[in-house]
């Protein structure tokens, strides 16, 4: 109704939000995926976020230890184990259907230096839990699972001068460091062992629908949605990361600009599918509260996704840790709610140790 009366854009102003007693739950977005592959998505947990923590941070041990033999293998000549790959694609999402919350919360527990490794096992989990979110059948979501698993093995044949460069690269340079996608490509092609759909995500990961991207400067016509998904994906995780020349951004900066690049780099439909599938909040992510206290957000609310699940374990006031304590932020109790993301170097916190001393069972 607002788009037949020419109305461009809305305002919305959350201090102003009215708090029913109780809410109905919203009607379920149409996936933008093909027709054949739609199906009604149950998103209800078979285990609990603590009982499925310990298996996903095993299972996610297990993926980078694969995933740094794979690079080995590529830069010694010898082959890619991807049986191996493919197994760790069928752990994914078997821990995506019991608990999706657990895997999820494991891609933000970032280590320093370990881009490489970690952005592929992130970029897989992200990618089986979008996939899931679309109503995909299983058989594709493994083999998107794979293919993100393995989009960047041809980084490992580019010069460590040109992959670690802190500053702007120079033409020469860039066209070095693009043609990691066809090095990448050509070697699981040779190996025919992929499904095509596992071939397209790595082929197609950099394309764009404008035609911008690279190698083979698609267009929106020439990609499919999974091409489009693993853009999506690909991009959330490389802004949401520390990398060689430029810091980690906050998960709503990065929703903004796939937000403001949509229609042009990226699928439209799809960025408001991927930012509701992830919540406002992404699991992981460290929020501070009015109440001036940390948090890690552990459970989204899709009906209210202003107020998640948050283990809160500092206090700001006091410039200390205090008594871990889970807190329903949509409970009629809680007079507290989340003012802004925020990066943990900002407050000197630790979130590995703190995943380790209070997440994990």
């Amino acid at each position: 109704m607002l788009k037949d009366k020419k109305v461009e854009r809305v305002i919305v102003d959350l201090a102003k939000t009215l708090q029913p007693k109780q809410r109905e739950p919203l009607p379920e977005l149409e996936p933008v995926v093909p027709e054949n592959n739609l199906k009604k998505v149950d998103k209800t947990p078979t285990a609990g976020f603590t009982q499925e923590l310990g298996r996903a941070a095993t299972l996610y041990s297990t993926a980078k230890n694969i995933q740094l033999q794979a690079f080995d293998n590529m830069k010694a000549g010898k082959p890619i184990d991807t049986v191996a790959m493919k197994e760790v694609a069928d752990g994914f999402i078997d821990s995506v259907f019991r608990n999706q919350d657990a895997l999820a919360c494991m891609t933000r527990m970032r280590e320093k230096d370990s881009y490489l490794i970690e952005h592929s096992v992130n970029v897989s989990i992200v990618m089986t839990i979008f996939a899931r979110h679309l109503g995909l059948d299983r058989d594709v979501i493994h083999a998107l699972a794979t293919g993100a698993l393995l989009h960047d093995l041809g980084k490992i044949g580019i010069p460590d001068s040109v992959l670690n460069k802190p500053s702007r690269l120079t033409d020469e340079e860039m066209d070095i460091m693009r043609s990691h996608v066809t090095l990448g490509y050509e070697v699981l092609k040779r190996s025919g062992e992929l499904d095509p759909i596992s071939l397209e995500v790595v082929r197609d990961h950099h394309e764009k629908l404008d035609g911008t991207g690279y190698p083979n400067f698609k267009i929106a016509d020439e990609l499919s949605s999974y091409a489009r998904m693993i853009t999506i994906v690909d991009t959330y995780d490389a802004i949401t990361a520390d990398r060689c020349y430029q810091k980690a951004r906050n998960p709503i900066t990065a929703f903004k600009i796939l937000r403001a690049e949509s229609g042009d780099s990226f699928d439209e439909e799809l960025v408001t599918e991927f930012i509701s599938c992830m919540g406002i909040h992404p699991i992981g992510t460290l929020v501070k509260l009015k109440s001036n206290k940390l948090g890690v957000v552990i459970k989204s609310n899709f009906i209210n996704p202003l107020c998640p699940e948050v283990n809160v374990f500092y206090s700001l006031t006091n410039k200390s840790h205090i008594e871990p304590r889970v807190v329903n932020l949509s409970a009629s109790n809680i007079n507290d709610e989340i003012e802004r993301s925020v990066k943990p170097d900002d407050f000197n916190i630790d979130m590995i140790k703190f995943f380790k001393q209070v997440l994990l069972p």
